[in-house]
């Protein structure tokens, strides 16, 4: 076969600081392929691996000849930094599988780009650097990474092109990987000489702040796109990364990355007009809470409602675990709830050992340990019934998951009074209603339901609730948005909107 000879792996975490540390353990749970097996399930009907992955290939495929080299893909489910061990191998197995394979032409990393390590600030960084390093300077190396990524300058610097998400929820993973595809085919076929700016306003907001539908996030990705129209193709790419405020490092901030098709000078223009419109809007970038009383005296209204745990989003990093909310719910007199997903893999297996039917003690979080991530997982526990089982072997519905296989373990729907909660074995925020689905729980005839995920959840439940009946609801946990209740110790200050009278002019 001709054409371009290009590598293929990654890298992805998306790092809380405060979580527990990323392990082995917690890649294979999610994704760790190689060679030929990874490059056999991108190309499956419903592959397991990243989105924006599975696309590159498939677009590949679809545009002429090419070369496939299949190295390593590990990925996590956000937690923690990733212990030194971990990622050290996965740098080491990778460098290995490059040296392999011979004269590349391009290299595709497939990462989050808000990891942390125990040893490192900017692993994410020292991952495209260590590619640079081994493959050359004429070796084209393209991006995709999560608009909640803390970009750095030596991964501008290290990498050709660097395309981001433009959708919170995001639903546009397929649309990135395919942009990057087709980018790679054009400065491969001499089409392009890629020059990347970045600017970076002092802008560090929670991600609640950071949804893509609305102001002001959304109006600077618009922005950003209009800008890449009327240059009349001078633009490839014009990424705006919002920062993941948790990982707690010197790159957290608002990212704009403007990569030009030749000319450098466009770029810096462009860059500079987005940064100037980031700043201008920066008030913007905060965000009011629901509190759990009124979270109540909603869930007993005549307005079907739902919520967002957002103290405790596995998507963020959070347990799964924390029992605030499903306590309040439980002792307010509340009716027709639905609520998922908990992360207990203990209290599934019981589910699973007596069956449906059965009428129980639930005991939530009796394997707490004394770590400080643990210290929100109150344990809770109510009469309750089995409702439903399930393997917990799905394939995503709706949303950021529709298409990819998901594996959640042993799950149980547990009704206990007004309250039915889902529980899952692996921890994974439930965003799309297959987690209800599954055990033939219907969120469409609920009176509220709750769900344990930040803002992804709204592509994945926009079926049966508007925007007006969505309510983040300011819980404990290792993803709680209010920032001054963390110790926020490496974030670059002053920085808004940690520090109101922060100043910067691009």
């Amino acid at each position: 076969m001709t054409g371009p000879r290009v590598a293929l792996l990654g890298m992805i975490l998306e790092s809380n600081r405060f979580a527990k540390p990323a392990a082995r353990e917690d890649f294979d749970s999610l994704t760790w392929l190689e060679g030929e097996a990874l490059l056999a399930e991108a190309r499956g009907k419903t592959p397991v691996l990243a989105t924006e992955f599975a696309a590159f290939v498939a677009a590949m495929d679809a545009t002429g000849p090419w070369q496939a080299v299949p190295c390593l893909l590990a990925a996590s489910h956000p937690a923690g930094p990733v212990e030194r061990a971990v990622f050290e191998e996965v740098m080491a197995r990778n460098t290995a599988l490059l040296r392999a394979a011979g004269p590349l032409d391009a290299v595709y990393i497939c990462n989050h780009g808000a990891m942390v390590a125990e040893h490192e600030d900017d692993p994410d960084g020292a991952f495209i650097a260590q590619v640079r390093a081994v493959v050359g300077p004429q070796t084209r190396i393209v991006v995709t990474l999560d608009l909640h990524g803390n970009i750095s300058p030596r991964m501008v610097s290290e990498s050709d092109l660097i395309v981001g998400y433009r959708t919170n929820p995001h639903v546009d993973m397929r649309e990135r990987g395919e942009e990057a595809a087709f980018s790679l085919r054009r400065i491969l076929a001499g089409l392009a000489r890629p020059e990347a700016v970045m600017v970076k306003p002092p802008i560090a907001p929670a991600s609640v702040a950071l949804l893509t539908a609305e102001r002001p996030y959304g109006t600077l990705i618009d922005l950003g796109q209009r800008l890449q129209a009327e240059a009349r193709g001078g633009i490839l790419n014009v990424s705006v990364f919002g920062n993941f405020i948790f990982a707690d490092v010197p790159d957290n901030s608002l990212s704009i990355i403007v990569t030009a098709r030749e000319d450098r000078a466009l770029a810096e223009e462009v860059a500079a007009r987005i940064g100037r419109a980031a700043w201008e809007m920066r008030d913007g970038f905060r965000r009011d809470l629901t509190s759990i009383d009124q979270a109540i005296h909603l869930a007993r209204g005549a307005s079907p409602v739902i919520f967002s745990d957002a103290g405790d989003n596995p998507g963020g990093g959070g347990s799964g675990r924390t029992t605030d909310l499903l306590a309040a719910l439980h002792g307010g007199d509340c009716d027709g709830v639905l609520y998922g997903s908990f992360a207990d893999p203990a209290l599934a297996a019981e589910a699973h050992e007596r069956g449906v039917g059965a009428e129980f003690t639930a005991r939530f979080n009796r394997a707490r340990g004394e770590a400080p991530w643990e210290k929100w997982d109150a344990p809770f526990e109510a009469q309750a019934q089995v409702v439903a089982l399930h393997d917990g072997e799905v394939v995503g519905e709706r949303g950021m998951t529709a298409g990819r296989r998901l594996h959640l373990g042993p799950c149980a729907a547990i009704r206990m009074g007004g309250v039915t909660a889902v529980i899952i074995s692996d921890r994974t925020q439930t965003a799309d209603p297959v987690f209800f689905t599954m055990l033939g729980l219907d969120p469409g005839a609920a009176k509220a339901v709750a769900v344990k995920s930040r803002g992804h959840f709204r592509a994945g439940f926009d079926r049966w609730f508007a925007p007006d009946q969505v309510y983040e609801i300011d819980t404990g946990g290792l993803t709680s948005p209010v920032l001054s209740r963390w110790p926020l110790s490496r974030v670059p200050r002053p920085s808004y909107p940690l520090d109101r009278d922060t100043l910067w002019q691009c």
